[in-house]
């Protein structure tokens, strides 16, 4: 009698643990999705189980759980959340809203960025639909130690003060340091040198608008990529050529072949393109310095226009806005050349981009949902798990040595940070034009922040500001 009692007694505890196994309790289980994660290369419909603002379990065990919050995602992709970096966010809520309807969950301003970071840093006090993080920028150290000419080259007083700034800049949380040396025309190699040497030091990476856009001798992009290499392989600095496709233009087999081939001998370089074929910037720059019809490739004034009005530029209009200042678009990356770019393994995707007010370059908005909608979906240039591998995992690992905390992003795995994006790669796709910028993109069905829902069903979630300030540590 007594081991009949044993026995049942057994069974009952056995029942009982598979019972309270069964209700695991999550904060979220996202149910039923096709996880593609490109860290693991893992395609397989299964369960998502997030607590405390990570990923807790998967498949199985994430089945057994129970959600506070259960999310039905038969049909969709679940994504780990896409990584933009290459945009100055702003905390206006405008800039982020766009970002995270398009499916990006962590943006890095890269190309640039204060001197003071402790006061980035209070800039987004209000909280943040997404996370952010920044450089010190180049042009910023300029004019903090008093250089005012764009052409003009620092002194070598200037040179160290600068590096002394960019230390400090560093040590508050800074990223990384950014450049727009093409902006700078009279920047020296000595001071772009000298701030690789700090990043060195500080185990934080250089991104550069490089010296030098298109063919024409003798500044060509190869001689602007050659100046990047150059500077990594002397400091063992890792380096990043930002929107290759607007600066290679007419030598993009080149400048990847330079890229394979410094990577290929140990020096850590890469490079990064937005999907679209005009880029944005202001019209005053140096980059339309005389002969810039020849360093486009052979445009001309009808191949810019305004960002307020759509206006195309004739040369009467091209003087006039040259002189007093405008935002433009221009039109001239070549496709095969993006293609290319799109295609090669050492090439993230990046925007370059935010909207403003109700303006800005479409890539301020659909960068994203564009590279999945149309180069994946419709033209077939890249894979689903390529393409998403350029905008999650591979642009992580870029800022992984600087900033661990991104060893934790871009990917699906138990323990990572549940920063999700859920997208029906059907409908996926950017609604933003040239005309009309300020668009949200389709598809989008959810996007997680740490667990948190920003983007339910494509909608913003109203006050729910999870984004966390991504510094070097």
């Amino acid at each position: 009698m007594r081991k009949r009692f044993t026995f049942f007694l057994a069974i009952c505890l056995w029942f009982l643990s598979v019972s309270v196994a069964a209700q695991e309790p999550a904060d979220v289980v996202i149910r039923g999705g096709r996880v593609l994660d490109p860290a693991s290369n893992t395609d397989a419909v299964m369960d998502v189980a997030i607590q405390g603002g990570r990923i807790v379990a998967l498949g199985k065990r994430a089945a057994k759980m129970q959600g506070t919050r259960e999310i039905d995602a038969t049909g969709l992709v679940v994504a780990p959340g896409f990584i933009d970096l290459l945009a100055r966010l702003t905390p206006n809520q405008e800039s982020q809203y766009y970002k995270v309807t398009d499916g990006v969950t962590t943006v890095l301003n890269m190309h640039g960025g204060p001197v003071d970071h402790l006061q980035y840093k209070e800039r987004f006090a209000g909280g943040s639909l997404i996370h952010y993080g920044s450089t010190v920028g180049h042009g910023s150290l300029r004019r903090a130690v008093g250089i005012t000419d764009s052409r003009a080259a620092a002194t070598p007083e200037q040179i160290k003060q600068m590096q002394r700034l960019a230390a400090k800049a560093i040590h508050d949380g800074a990223a990384g340091v950014g450049f727009g040396v093409n902006y700078v025309p009279g920047a020296s190699h000595d001071e772009v040198l000298a701030l690789f040497e700090v990043a060195a030091e500080h185990g934080v990476p250089c991104h550069l608008h490089v010296r030098f856009k298109g063919s024409v001798p003798p500044g060509t992009i190869v001689a602007a990529v050659s100046e990047v290499i150059a500077n990594a392989a002397v400091t063992g600095a890792s380096a990043q050529v930002v929107h290759l496709a607007s600066s290679g233009v007419g030598s993009m087999e080149k400048a990847l072949e330079m890229i394979r081939g410094a990577r290929a001998r140990g020096i850590d370089v890469a490079a990064d393109v937005y999907p679209y074929l005009a880029n944005s910037t202001n019209l005053a720059s140096a980059l339309y310095d005389s002969g810039w019809e020849e360093r486009f490739g052979g445009i001309t004034y009808g191949d810019i226009e305004l960002v307020e009005t759509g206006e195309r530029l004739t040369k009467k209009s091209f003087e006039q806005y040259r002189k007093s200042g405008a935002s433009i678009i221009t039109h001239f990356i070549p496709e095969d050349e993006l293609i290319m770019a799109l295609r090669d393994p050492n090439v993230m995707v990046a925007s370059d981009g935010i909207i403003r007010r109700g303006k800005g370059h479409p890539r301020g908005a659909g960068s994203f949902s564009r590279l999945l909608g149309y180069w994946v979906r419709e033209k077939k240039v890249l894979s689903l798990m390529e393409a998403l591998r350029k905008i999650t995992v591979q642009a992580a690992q870029r800022l992984e040595k600087s900033v661990p905390s991104m060893r934790r992003k871009g990917r699906i795995h138990v323990g990572a940070d549940a920063d999700i994006t859920i997208f029906d790669p059907e409908t996926i796709r950017d609604r933003a034009t040239y005309q009309k910028s300020a668009q949200t993109s389709m598809g989008i069905h959810y996007v997680l922040v740490v667990g948190q829902v920003v983007v339910e069903k494509g909608a913003l979630v109203e006050s729910v500001k999870p984004g966390n300030l991504l510094h070097h540590d």
